[in-house]
């Protein structure tokens, strides 16, 4: 089963449950992954809508950031309980270690030994690690080991 059918039938579960909370942000991460079919014409790969879910996730912990700023408690809890609900379909994420032994090895193949080079090793790492770990993190890790 494809993570766009599980989230379809997991929407169809939390509709026959009466579950607003979950329906709403599965209506919502639905929504976002049809947006970008119709735009592209295309059917999308399970890559594709965790590139999705992980863009959603970020837009909600902005969001919490900011709401926490204004004192906005009740937003901040209805925005961590859907950054809950999208962590559920995303891969579990890489451990710092284990994040680093990745970078290591795409640093060897890529040959990378300067900052100069940062470029060649996150293009390798995006493709490599995809959405077990965000691009800050990937980051920071690649400058600590090239710095």
């Amino acid at each position: 089963m494809t993570l766009k059918e599980r989230i379809k039938n997991d929407l169809k579960e939390a509709m026959r449950a009466k579950n607003t909370a979950l329906r709403d942000t599965l209506r919502n991460l639905s929504a976002a992954i049809k947006q970008i079919e119709v735009d592209e014409r295309r059917e999308l790969s399970d890559a594709d809508v965790e590139g999705v879910l992980m863009k959603y996730l970020k837009q909600r912990e902005d969001a919490i950031a900011q709401f926490k700023e204004a004192g906005r408690d009740d937003l901040v809890a209805k925005d961590q309980a859907e950054v809950e609900v999208v962590k559920k379909y995303l891969p579990e994420p890489m451990e710092d270690h284990e994040l680093e032994a990745t970078l290591k090895t795409i640093i060897e193949e890529v040959g990378a030994q300067s900052m100069k080079e940062m470029g060649k090793v996150m293009g390798k790492a995006k493709a490599v690690i995809g959405s077990r770990a965000d691009g800050n993190r990937i980051s920071q890790m690649v400058k600590k080991l090239l710095g």
